[in-house]
């Protein structure tokens, strides 16, 4: 009887102790307390460099697998801020959250900032839900390559363009050569394929959802968020925090899961941390510079 009452008294200052100590804990830690991990998806997809780190499913795989990972999650929020790029990386990085939300069954919430097109819409339709702000951009669905022409100039500077190829098309649409129209147009049936898949890609996401004419909807155009919602590529409009606190209530937990770091700080393999002098001597640090630049092209056509 005694050990009884000795057992009935722990436990009653275990629960004590652990009542006292909850407000000092963390949201997540406590019971009760409806947690919605965060995920920041910002960055051109694909393209990633020290001067301006992208989206690529290497960088971002253990991240998403720690938020769909927490127990108890009442859903995953992604925070998405991409131009697009890469439709490869997009389109793996929408099977990698679409198999977690799957397998942890798990509802997904999108939100968009500044812009979620192209490559950062398709990740975005990976979430059962899309809430966007009224000047978000969002949408163009649709493929887009470029290139430059130099061939005028080598003639011009006297410069003779020497290349040996095994294959036919081996040297399709090399910029120092002229442009031949079959090129042309083998590139343009490439890009209708990849557009193709991407439609399909969001019919089946957004379903009955869609209500725009798919004239338009799929043309590769895009909209202020308030026009997407009309047009039924996204939900509604709002902002993480406000649209969270609503659906889970006041005290709802939504820590950001961000990526390790290694003891040296370091965010990503490889990354230098000596800063703009070092990269000044990376070796390959013309390369990064076109990089950063393609990657500012990108944003600049959403007017960013």
């Amino acid at each position: 009887m005694a050990d009884q009452d000795g057992s009935e008294h722990m436990r009653q200052l275990i629960a004590s102790a652990r009542e006292a100590l909850r407000p000092l804990l963390p949201k997540r830690w406590r019971g009760g307390i409806p947690v919605v991990p965060v995920v920041r998806l910002s960055g051109v997809i694909g393209l990633s460099s020290p001067l301006r780190p992208g989206i690529t499913l290497a960088g971002v795989a253990k991240v998403l697998e720690r938020a769909f990972g927490i127990r108890k999650a009442r859903a995953v929020a992604l925070l998405i801020n991409s131009p697009g790029g890469s439709p490869v990386q997009s389109h793996l990085i929408y099977r990698r959250i679409r198999h977690l939300a799957a397998e942890k069954g798990v509802p997904v919430i999108a939100f968009a900032e500044d812009v979620a097109a192209s490559g950062g819409y398709m990740i975005a339709c990976a979430a059962d839900e899309i809430i966007c702000d009224a000047s978000s951009i969002v949408g163009s669905i649709g493929v887009v390559g470029g290139s430059f022409g130099f061939a005028g100039l080598l003639e011009k500077i006297g410069v003779e363009r020497r290349l040996y190829t095994s294959g036919e098309r081996k040297a399709m649409l090399d910029p120092f050569l002229p442009e031949k129209p079959q090129d042309v147009e083998r590139l343009k049936s490439v890009q209708k394929e990849i557009h193709e898949d991407f439609i399909d890609l969001v019919k089946q996401s957004r379903g009955a959802r869609l209500t725009g004419p798919e004239n338009d909807v799929f043309s590769g155009e895009f909209w202020t968020g308030r026009k997407a919602v009309e047009l039924g590529i996204a939900d509604g409009l709002g902002d993480l925090r406000s649209t969270l606190r609503q659906r889970f209530g006041d005290d709802v937990a939504t820590p950001l899961i961000s990526p390790a770091r290694s003891w040296l700080g370091r965010v990503q393999p490889g990354l230098d941390t000596a800063g703009l002098d070092g990269w000044l001597h990376h070796p390959d640090f013309a390369g990064d510079i076109i990089s950063a630049l393609e990657a500012r092209a990108l944003w600049a056509r959403y007017g960013l």
